[in-house]
């Protein structure tokens, strides 16, 4: 690039002269204004550079760690050390191994102490998965055996467990061919007559099945073909008395001819087996009005009178002679579901209901008007869970049974004891109640007229068997057999024979005598 060359000071003009003059001047005022205001605001000094803390180093944890597949290259061994060459293959081999045997099945059994997994999150403490859940139902499996009763060191008990326990099951045919009644049994009761074991049983549908044990049954033959041809099935007869659910079977302790049911369809009927004709008790007027009934009892002091409980938590008194007469007394606001008469005073009334109380009425004693009008409640107990029925025995003990899985056992000798915040149970019996959607609820029965004199009740067994008690809580037996499929649930006693009943869901019937 050519150096411009400064032109000679006579070749300006007196323009350019007087604007480079105006130049130097402008820039000598503008330095020396930059000089002044330095002087009255200084400039800010550079910022300080800020020190950061060091950061705190985490010392590192040691972890054993496993023999890391390399080569003999990389881990730095001289190719001719045959010696590490070979501790490296040995290592690597193990690892090999264990790692095979985590993946291997295992086989044999299993302690849960010894498997529990490891960890915090997983050691919360449990014993043992059995508390967790309650036990069910094992079909088969006995609770009482004949190594209890060999065990009994009282003489008297074991002679009486040795006697119930001879009980064996009725074998002219199995339980399976003995279907009594169409659908699943919710009440029975035998026939008081001792000559033969004559039962009836109802049903949920209102059949009222009859089977009499004492018939002939089909010959005995060795031949596979004879007994197919000779086969004969058991003679049974079932009446439809009721429209619904059939709920409580009783033979007039006055009059053996005459057999009484109630039923769900909101009737009393008896079954006259003289006149072999089956006529309505007590009905309400209404036709349309639905009272189902739970339960029904007979005073042994008064052929006239029937006492009935009802799924709407009331108690009523029918005279037969003007049933129109009838009395009720709204005695729970929840389901009855069964209550009994005291044999000996039948003015004491024991009821047990979905409220899961127990509760003892003085029928002497009734008070009030109208809807208000009740009997006098002497003394109640609360069960943990809804109890299902209250039954009295000739010898004034009363037996619960409730769905906290217990039997309770109260014995009226004992009332002068209690005071007025309630009744104690004498005897408390752990027993599966949980009978589930499908097999009716468990009740305990009374031998009406026990001619041993001893106070014995029998139950169902979810096990699939019929239980025997005494009064005292003490188990007599447990009545069981080949050939039963079913819970036989609806357990009932001979009034005086020591024979027992059981009725399934499948209507079937299981005896023993």
């Amino acid at each position: 690039m050519p150096v411009k060359k400064e032109e000679p000071e006579e070749a300006i003009s007196a323009f350019e002269r007087m604007r480079r003059e105006n130049i130097a001047r402008n820039q000598s005022i503008l330095k020396d204004l930059a000089q002044t205001s330095n002087k009255i605001m200084p400039a800010k000094p550079k910022p300080a550079p800020k020190t950061r803390s060091a950061p705190v180093k985490k010392e590192a944890v040691a972890v054993a760690a496993g023999p890391v597949r390399r080569s003999a290259r990389v881990a730095g061994l001289d190719a001719d050390n045959e010696t590490l060459k070979r501790k490296y293959e040995v290592e690597l081999e193990d690892q090999a191994a264990k790692e095979k045997a985590k993946k291997k099945r295992v086989g044999g059994t299993l302690s849960l102490g010894d498997i529990a997994v490891e960890g915090k999150k997983f050691n919360k403490g449990i014993d043992g998965l059995g508390s967790l859940v309650p036990r069910g139902a094992q079909p088969g499996v006995p609770t009482f055996t004949d190594e209890d009763i060999e065990n009994t060191s009282d003489k008297d008990l074991k002679d009486l467990r040795k006697k119930m326990g001879k009980l064996e099951l009725y074998d002219k045919w199995i339980p399976n061919d003995i279907k009594i009644c169409p659908q699943r049994i919710y009440a029975s009761t035998f026939h008081p007559t001792e000559e033969k074991a004559v039962i009836f049983a109802g049903d949920k549908e209102g059949a009222l099945g009859v089977f009499d044990a004492s018939q002939e049954g089909p010959p005995e033959s060795n031949d596979d073909d004879d007994e197919e041809a000779e086969w004969k099935e058991p003679e049974i007869g079932a009446y439809k008395i009721h429209s619904r659910t059939i709920t409580t079977i009783i033979v007039s302790p006055f009059d053996h001819q005459k057999v009484y049911t109630s039923s769900y369809d909101s009737t009393i009927r008896v079954l006259d087996l003289a006149k072999d004709v089956c006529v309505p008790v007590w009905e309400p007027a209404d036709k349309e009005e639905d009272v189902p009934l739970s339960a029904i009892d007979i005073p042994l002091t008064n052929k006239d009178l029937v006492y009935f409980s009802t799924l709407a938590g009331a108690v009523g008194k029918v005279d037969m002679r003007d049933p129109k007469g009838f009395e009720t007394w709204q005695l729970s606001d929840n389901k009855i579901g069964g209550f009994s008469l005291n044999p000996r005073e039948p003015h004491l009334l024991a009821t047990a209901s979905l409220d899961r109380s127990i509760k003892i009425w003085d029928l002497r004693k009734i008070s009030g008007k109208g809807d208000m009008r009740f009997p006098a409640m002497l003394y109640e107990h609360d069960s943990r869970l809804s109890v299902s029925h209250a039954s009295w025995s000739p010898g004034g003990q009363i037996a619960t049974s409730s769905y906290d899985d217990t039997i309770k056992i109260y014995d009226w000798a004992d009332h002068s004891t209690w005071d007025s915040s309630g009744m104690e149970p004498k005897e408390i019996v752990k027993h599966n109640n949980q009978t589930g959607r499908w097999v009716t609820i468990l009740k305990p029965q009374w031998q009406k007229r026990p001619k041993d004199g001893i106070q014995k009740f029998a139950i169902g067994n979810m096990n699939r068997f019929v239980d025997v008690y005494a009064a005292n809580g003490e188990q007599l037996a447990q009545l069981g057999g080949d050939g039963i499929s079913a819970v036989p649930a609806v357990a009932q006693f001979h009034p005086t024979m020591d024979w027992v009943a059981g009725g399934t869901a499948s209507g079937k019937l299981c005896l023993w005598m």
